[in-house]
């Protein structure tokens, strides 16, 4: 039995996640979990799995939540976070928060020896040098769930990567509007933004996916998770999301890795690793009925984003800080109707461009960082005309 911590319960993740836990109940155990403002969905999971320990969002939400639940402790916010991936039995912490709150439990869970199964790429994007290293000095596993990282993963597996990998291929489905122009994008609407060709995922990983910011910020994740210089991580358009990635090896092979765009085989494959189970109702595939698989190379000049995240990856410090906190802002106050679509590309780029980096960066100075970036960004949207 496989004792487990979900952080962000009541998303897209959290949900698979639950899924698989359903389909082995003899298998996994949600003893904690987390989840921010969806109350409707979190008594659902309370009742389902009974866990020892719940953090919600707010103290309103934690008292309504104790009346109902007298025999379950509750906590609240990031320090509820913590709490729950600390529990003594807890075997492995899914992290599927969106964002940088994803951070400090994600340390915490390292600190406690708890195995990670992770789908917070934000944590590697602001703190790769310092979680990779907590990792390795706590023993601990970092398993990928985002499905780009999961096959890379499991490409690599058996192949010796060091010395024999030439390249990562990482897949971009193109989002919503990869196939409209920079000039068409001037008026495109958060409903039109939100409605992704191949997935259904939350409002905010779908916006980064249509603006290319989620590919850079993988491409960040996959140089922390495999050690790989980004001149060696290279993405490519695959419209199909068939080919979830690929590794080409320095003979010239290519390993890749495939399977419907379902999130419960990543998820799964982290929790068993390095066992397989079979997909409980999994979703049909068949190569034969695919006509064709068409790959394409990414236009720089059409997604500046994913450009621009290779630009802070290769700057270190604290860009990627910059990069991902920018965007966080500038894509809440896109949802919340603010700005316009093309403005998050702005603000993203202003902050970078405005970043002075100090000499030698630390975890603390990364965290800093991070909340005088999302203050200077809220200060713009605000100040009219600053953009």
């Amino acid at each position: 039995m496989k004792k487990i911590a979900l952080l962000g319960a009541t998303g897209s993740i959290g949900t698979s996640t639950a899924d698989v836990v359903k389909a082995y109940p003899g298998r996994f155990q949600i003893v904690s979990l987390t989840f921010h403002s969806n109350v409707t969905k979190g008594k659902e999971l309370i009742e389902e799995f009974s866990p020892a320990y719940v953090g919600v969002g707010s103290e309103t939400i934690k008292a309504e939540l104790e009346l109902l639940y007298p025999t379950i402790r509750f906590g609240v916010g990031e320090a509820g976070m913590i709490e729950a991936v600390e529990l003594p039995e807890i075997d492995v912490v899914l992290t599927a928060v969106t964002g940088s709150i994803g951070l400090h439990p994600t340390l915490a869970a390292i600190e406690a020896g708890k195995d990670i199964a992770l789908a917070n790429k934000e944590t590697l994007v602001m703190a790769g040098e310092w979680v990779m290293a907590a990792a390795k000095r706590n023993n601990v596993s970092i398993l990928p769930v985002d499905s780009e990282h999961s096959a890379i993963f499991q490409c690599l597996e058996g192949q010796h990567p060091e010395g024999n990998v030439k390249e990562l291929v990482i897949t971009a489905s193109g989002g919503s509007f990869r196939d409209l122009s920079r000039a068409e994008l001037k008026e495109v609407t958060l409903e039109q933004t939100l409605n992704h060709p191949n997935w259904s995922m939350g409002a905010k990983i779908t916006v980064d996916s249509s603006t290319m910011v989620n590919k850079g910020l993988e491409v960040i994740e996959a140089h922390w998770l495999f050690n790989m210089n980004y001149d060696r991580i290279k993405v490519v358009l695959h419209k199909e999301s068939i080919v979830h990635s690929m590794v080409v090896f320095q003979d010239g092979a290519y390993l890749a890795q495939l399977g419907p765009s379902d999130m419960r085989e990543p998820i799964q494959y982290a929790l068993t690793y390095p066992e397989r189970l079979p997909i409980k109702n999994e979703k049909a595939f068949d190569l034969t009925q695919i006509s064709q698989l068409n790959f394409a190379e990414m236009d720089m000049v059409r997604f500046p984003m994913l450009k621009l995240a290779f630009t802070v990856g290769e700057k270190g410090g604290a860009y990627p800080t910059v990069f991902n906190a920018a965007n966080e802002v500038a894509v809440a106050a896109f949802i919340a109707g603010k700005i316009s679509y093309l403005q998050i590309e702005e603000l993203i780029t202003k902050a970078v461009e405005n970043h002075k980096e100090q000499q030698s960066v630390t975890l603390e100075d990364v965290i800093t960082v991070d909340k005088e970036i999302r203050k200077t960004v809220e200060r713009w949207i605000e100040e009219e005309g600053n953009l």
